[in-house]
């Protein structure tokens, strides 16, 4: 069957007016409704943080436990998730949050890009785990020798870097500008200040993540994770 080209572009017209996180909590909710999130428990944001510092711990020590029921811990979310956070970390195969906070399937809704840069798609997605998965802890989590970083301190340098970088770089930006200038390590501070100004997106993003935040059923934190050791702070 072939599509009419016009149709087609009408169609991919439409779809530009369209806010990415209108899209996410409202198309995908529907989609969703087999299930009723709204019934199921939710574990309230300060233990939620303290299940990840918890498990943290766990994997720090190498005492992981979480995967130890795997497959029954499959079969329990077939039907539907009801994680108790959203983690937006970065892509770096080093950084996997469902080991470094000792979660099983169904418990963590992660969004990952490069540098946890936050553009539509990303922002979507975390709209989605609040909005219609109702997770109320939200966290940033950014780590040590983040190569996005590296290359976003590279390109407000002046230095060279490769084309697909410069979206990233473009989005990390203004973190490396903030500190630019501020004793210490560059990039460790860079990398705080990204998450600083991640944590700081999200909980002032219109509509559903500020809402959320503003009636008290999102807590938005963020994370340093530390490559060496394993260890995870979470920042004030």
């Amino acid at each position: 069957m072939t599509s009419n080209p016009r149709t087609r572009r009408r169609f991919v017209a439409g779809l530009a007016g369209v806010p990415a996180a209108w899209a996410a909590s409202r198309w995908l909710g529907p989609a969703a409704g087999a299930t009723d999130y709204s019934s199921t428990p939710i574990v309230p944001a300060d233990q939620g943080l303290q299940r990840l510092i918890e498990g943290n711990k766990r994997f720090v020590s190498g005492n992981l436990t979480a995967l130890q029921n795997r497959t029954a811990d499959r079969a329990a979310v077939a039907g539907g998730q009801s994680p108790f956070a959203v983690i937006l970390s970065c892509s770096d195969s080093r950084v996997p949050p469902e080991l470094v906070f000792d979660q099983t399937v169904g418990q963590l809704f992660v969004v990952r890009t490069a540098g946890q840069v936050i553009d539509e798609a990303a922002r979507g997605s975390i709209t989605y785990g609040v909005d219609v998965l109702k997770a109320p802890l939200l966290v940033v989590l950014g780590h040590s020798g983040c190569g996005a970083v590296e290359a976003a301190i590279a390109a407000v340098q002046g230095t060279p870097i490769p084309g697909y970088a410069y979206r990233f770089a473009e989005g990390i930006g203004p973190a490396v500008q903030q500190v630019v200038d501020k004793p210490g390590d560059l990039l460790e501070n860079a990398i705080r200040a990204n998450i600083e100004r991640g944590v700081a997106q999200l909980r002032t993003a219109e509509p559903d993540l500020a809402a959320a935040v503003g009636k008290g059923a999102l807590t938005v934190t963020g994370g340093f994770y530390d490559l060496a050791s394993g260890e995870v702070s979470f920042l004030s």
